[in-house]
Parts: C-alpha cells; sequence; structure tokens
C-alpha cells in the first residue's frame, strides 16, 4: 500500500511523510487505518545523490529504508481564519483546487533499520532516504524477513534502545504496539515477548508519573 512521500526530515532517524490525498494517486488515497500508530514502512534507498526525486530507476536494488509512524500532524491553513469567504468548498474544488490541497496530513516516521543487497541492518541506519521517496507499508512477510536474526533462527530487536532512547513518551507505547504484532509473526517467541511486553506495559503505566 502506497502511504505518501517523504517531505522532510528532523534528523537522521525521523522524518516526515505526507500522505496522499484524493486524486494525487491512481489508487485510492490510504485509509486511516493503513498508515495507523505503529505501522511499519519502508522508504527506497537512492545511491546517486544527483536524484532528488527518488524515482524506482534511480532506487538502489532491494534496498529500502525501514520505519515505524509514530505520530500524525493535521496540517489546516483555515483554521482560524474567520474572514469572508468568497466561493463555498464545492466551487474551490472545481475553479481552485490548489486552495484544497493545503490541507494536509503528515505522519512522523523514525528509522529502525535498512535493508540493502548485503542483508538486513538493525539501528541506525547508514543511509538516509531522500525528499521525495514514496514511502509504503510493509508486508507481513516483509517485517519477518525484517526482524529474524541474521542466524535464521530466532528473533531480533536490536533497534529497542533506539527507540526508547528518543525522549518522546510515546516511544515506549509504540515498542508496545510492535511487540504485540511480533507475538503473531513469531509464535514460537511469545514466551520470550511476553516477558518484554510486561516490562513495556510497567514502563507506559509509571514513565508518564514520575
Amino acid at each position: 500500500m502506497r502511504i505518501g512521500k517523504i517531505v522532510k526530515s528532523n534528523t537522521h532517524v525521523d522524518y516526515v511523510c505526507q500522505v496522499y490525498g484524493p486524486g494525487e494517486i491512481v489508487n485510492p488515497s490510504p485509509a486511516p487505518e493503513e498508515y495507523a500508530f505503529g505501522t511499519f514502512v519502508r522508504a527506497g534507498l537512492s545511491t546517486d545523490a544527483a536524484y532528488p526525486q527518488v524515482t524506482s530507476e534511480a532506487r538502489s536494488p532491494g534496498s529500502y529504508l525501514v520505519g515505524l509512524i509514530y505520530s500524525t500532524i493535521l496540517m489546516n491553513p483555515e483554521f482560524g481564519n474567520l474572514g469572508p469567504r468568497l466561493s463555498p468548498p464545492a466551487d474551490l474544488e472545481v475553479f481552485s483546487p490548489d486552495y484544497l490541497r493545503e490541507q494536509a496530513t503528515l505522519v512522523g516516521v523514525v528509522a529502525v533499520g535498512q535493508v540493502t543487497p548485503d542483508g538486513t541492518h538493525q539501528g541506525v541506519p547508514r543511509l538516509a532516504a531522500a525528499v521525495g521517496t514514496e514511502v509504503e507499508a510493509m508486508s507481513a512477510d516483509e517485517m519477518r524477513d525484517f526482524h529474524t536474526a541474521p542466524s535464521g533462527d530466532g528473533l531480533a530487536l536490536a533497534y529497542a534502545p533506539l527507540l526508547l532512547a528518543q525522549g518522546d513518551p510515546l516511544m515506549p507505547h509504540l515498542l508496545l504496539n510492535v511487540v504485540n504484532r511480533l507475538v503473531d509473526l513469531f509464535p514460537d517467541q511469545a514466551r520470550q515477548l511476553a516477558v518484554l511486553r510486561g516490562n513495556l506495559a510497567w514502563k507506559t503505566a509509571v514513565t508518564p508519573a514520575e
């Protein structure tokens, strides 16, 4: 599922993605549940800095950034505008469609690793995505492959310290969301994940009270 495109970054691991609105892509624009909190996403990586707008031709084959949606921002320039409106919204849609596009939904994406032909890396990615890179939801198989230990047996969650070190009160909740999803992908690791889930549940309950 195509969700949107990268429009800026705040840090090397913190990106802002503008969600596709009605009419911006051929397929129906994504529904809110498709870019919900905790959604795993991928953004293609390019090895050619000459391409500010990354296309499929410019991407390094098989290379992409792995991220998690952790925040939503609604942009509405009309808020607080109490002046007279010369045209109703229905007329603006026909005569001034660009005006309506000023309203946008942005989602924050924290990068938790990258996948390249050389393998999978969890943690701070070495490469960064470019402005204009398309962001897509990851499939269950892609999520499973990303979290499979290098040995091919077991679960890897090496980016957990990276999330908790962000200092954002939402990050423990984000990691707890991830653990709940991994239980379905790795049923053999349910006992270990249950221990981690218990620790995170305690942290999310206690930290706000500190």
